[in-house]
């Protein structure tokens, strides 16, 4: 649908700028917003592993 309104601008750059704007920046935005849940559970994973980790590393050295 934007397509089609890039396509009927009257210049090339007005077609541009509409699609920019009236697609890709508000398509970007959204899919920023959605994988945010993603983002954090992914930083969560990777915070308790190296905390795993540290504690496995801190254990193994006491034991020595």
């Amino acid at each position: 649908m934007v397509g089609l309104m890039a396509l009927t601008e009257p210049s090339v750059v007005a077609g541009i700028v509409t699609f920019l704007f009236y697609c890709v920046l508000p398509l970007g935005t959204l899919i920023y917003i959605a994988g945010t849940g993603k983002r954090k559970a992914r930083r969560r994973a990777a915070e308790l592993a190296a905390h795993e980790a540290r504690q496995a590393a801190a254990t193994t050295d006491g034991e020595a």
